[in-house]
């Protein structure tokens, strides 16, 4: 009898501690799963900023890429070097998008989309893309190519200063 006593104890302390084995892996799965979803966020909030064509220097560093180099005058948002030719560069801690349709020609537009207002975070070529719900903006006017914004960015006044774009 004490043989089969100490064989049924076994047997129960064995289920026991697989049992307090797989609560705890379960529990570590479910703190891992519930990171996961607190990073997925809410439904309406900006999604990170990324670039396809164009990345905008981080706010307030100083673009670089251009032909003389240097800091930026303090007033200016980007130099003319910056802004590629039938695209453009988004600057977050402005809230504005320069872009240049065609050669020497340059644009400004808020970077607050009119849908829902998040910063619109991508560039792809002749386009400026909210990220938040898919609309896409022209970079010659603003105008909405593709919803459901309701209307277009709103232009911002800019000036070409040199080679620095001066936000007014």
């Amino acid at each position: 009898m004490p043989d089969m006593l100490a064989s049924m104890e076994k047997v129960n302390a064995q289920p026991t501690t697989m049992a307090r084995r797989n609560v705890l892996a379960a529990g570590a799965v479910g703190v891992g799963a519930a990171g996961l979803l607190a990073a997925c966020g809410g439904g309406d909030e900006p999604a990170p900023s990324t670039s396809t064509t164009t990345a905008a220097p981080p706010t307030g560093a100083a673009p670089s890429g251009s032909a003389s180099g240097g800091a930026l005058p303090a007033n200016a948002v980007a130099r003319t070097a910056d802004i590629p030719v039938g695209s453009g560069a988004i600057f977050p801690g402005q809230q504005v998008v320069v872009t240049q349709p065609t050669a020497g020609e340059f644009r400004a537009f808020s970077a607050q989309c009119t849908h829902q207002g998040c910063l619109v975070s991508q560039m792809d070529g002749a386009e400026i893309i909210c990220a938040c719900h898919v609309s896409r903006f022209s970079i010659t006017d603003g105008s909405v190519i593709d919803g459901p914004a309701p209307s277009p960015l709103p232009a911002r006044s800019i000036s070409v200063e040199g080679e620095s774009i001066v936000l007014r």
